[in-house]
């Protein structure tokens, strides 16, 4: 069979969740660790995103398209229920995650942390501060979705998949992480599931020169 690459920086929550899913398979895979708008991508993707991917003659971009591949494509524990109302509920939050939390709290939020481009490399805080808001509604959403262990199902889904790497850039930001502290679940259930092994396992380098200068959340390091 041929080998498997995921297609951009590691560091990437899109190509995390990726690799989560490459993981919960137990399917060995390539990481080709490039980033957005480099030739790899854009040879994949039309847009130049990560994550892409190359599996034999099959390329895909988007990381929706690219689990949902994987997980119909090779053996092991399915992250996509086959029970209709699991299933539904299961994409019901990988939408959510990637179309409200990551676009409108998450990016902006991190992004001025991790990427400031300030004139002296200091937190973006015109960029930080309006997100804020924002952001208390969904960690207050989150916190309360994940009382019962999980995003859907009652187990592991391609929706918790989504929801970790988040989480584990926001605890290592102070507003965020002080948020992520007072929930009454959310923090559990990050620090959970930051020991499972498909999560442990594939948890990103710091990106040179950017998460190198966050603090690392000491349930974080191996």
């Amino acid at each position: 069979m041929p080998e498997l690459e995921i297609i951009g920086g590691p560091q990437s929550n899109f190509v995390w969740v990726t690799r989560i899913v490459c993981a919960e398979k137990g399917i060995p895979h390539k990481s080709v660790a490039v980033m957005p708008h480099t030739p790899d991508v854009d040879a994949i993707h039309p847009l130049g995103k990560i994550p892409a991917m190359r599996h034999g003659d099959v390329q895909l971009c988007e990381s929706r398209a690219i689990c949902l591949y994987i997980d119909r494509t090779f053996d092991g524990p399915s992250l996509i229920p086959s029970e209709p109302r699991q299933a539904a509920e299961t994409e019901q939050w990988c939408s959510l995650i990637c179309t409200g939390i990551d676009p409108y709290s998450f990016r902006p939020y991190a992004g001025g942390y991790f990427f400031p481009q300030t004139a002296d490399g200091s937190p973006n805080r015109a960029q930080i501060d309006p997100a804020i808001p924002k952001l208390e509604q969904h960690v207050a959403l989150l916190d309360r979705a994940v009382a019962g262990g999980y995003l859907a199902a009652g187990r592991f889904t391609l929706a918790d998949a989504y929801a970790i790497p988040i989480l584990y850039y926001l605890r290592m930001l102070p507003e965020s992480g002080a948020m992520l502290a007072r929930t009454k679940s959310l923090g559990g259930y990050l620090t959970k599931q930051l020991e499972r092994p498909s999560v442990r396992d594939t948890i990103p380098p710091p990106l040179p020169g950017v998460t190198d200068k966050i603090k690392q959340p000491a349930a974080a390091v191996a």
